[in-house]
């Protein structure tokens, strides 16, 4: 029996929003690496040209579309431009940090627009793309729609709703042969956060990690290969926890 490989992704035609940074940044390069056709979405074009060009030039397969996510017009322009699509990564997120009595009307439609209300027009724009294929969709969530923390409360409240998003879209997108699901990342360490790890606070969490470390990007390669694989065939409306184990630390 031939077995697949998720990191073999030769024939795969992946778009990532979100890509001009973190993990959008990382996502794209993956995928590259294990020989997909890259598109790499968000709105700001000159950044994503930077770095297509970098997977490009390492003999990748790269091309850039622009997109506000939270703009309908936007989104329309990028799923017209699409065509057929095998994988879609809604990763596009943003999160304002500070206590929840001084959080806004317009921080809270910041964050849950940006990153519960846009996820669900990208899918839906994406979809006649992704039914050509029997596409996948693999969304963003974090850890922080699972359990608490403070200073986040609208982020919060938007990844728990992607986690339900994510089960009911897979409930009723099933029969066009499109499967959803996501992952829900733990404290990954990335260099716009790496000075808080640095400091008493940071250290003091970190210390609350089972495995006592924070997550590297490349930890969430294999969950978000297998994913986006025909390894995870039969999965669908599920979400992968990757924490080192953070939310079965003790209370």
């Amino acid at each position: 029996m031939l077995l697949t490989t998720s990191r073999d992704l030769r024939s795969k035609r992946v778009l990532v929003t979100g890509a001009s940074s973190g993990l959008g940044a990382h996502f794209a390069s993956l995928f590259a690496a294990c020989g997909a056709d890259v598109i790499l979405a968000g709105r700001r074009i000159g950044v994503l040209e930077e770095k297509a060009e970098r997977i490009r030039s390492e003999g990748g397969m790269a091309s850039c579309r622009q997109v506000d996510v939270n703009d309908a017009a936007s989104r329309k322009a990028l799923a017209d431009s699409i065509g057929e699509l095998d994988v879609l990564v809604n990763n596009a997120g943003v999160v304002i940090d500070r206590p929840a009595i001084q959080q806004t009307e317009s921080d809270w439609d910041t964050v849950v627009d940006t990153n519960l209300k846009a996820m669900f027009f990208v899918a839906a724009d994406l979809l006649s793309a992704l039914k050509a294929r029997g596409g996948a969709i693999v969304n963003v969530a974090s850890i922080l729609g699972l359990r608490q923390a403070g200073n986040v409360l609208p982020y919060a409240v938007s990844k728990a709703g992607v986690v339900q998003l994510t089960k009911s879209l897979a409930l009723e997108w099933a029969r066009h042969g499109v499967r959803v699901n996501a992952i829900a990342p733990g404290y990954i360490e990335t260099e716009l956060n790496q000075a808080f790890w640095q400091t008493s606070a940071g250290e003091a969490l970190i210390k609350r990690i089972p495995q006592r470390r924070l997550g590297r990007l490349e930890d969430l390669d294999g969950p978000m290969l297998l994913l986006s694989s025909d390894d995870s065939r039969y999965m669908t409306g599920t979400v992968l926890v990757v924490d080192g184990g953070h939310l079965t630390s003790s209370l």
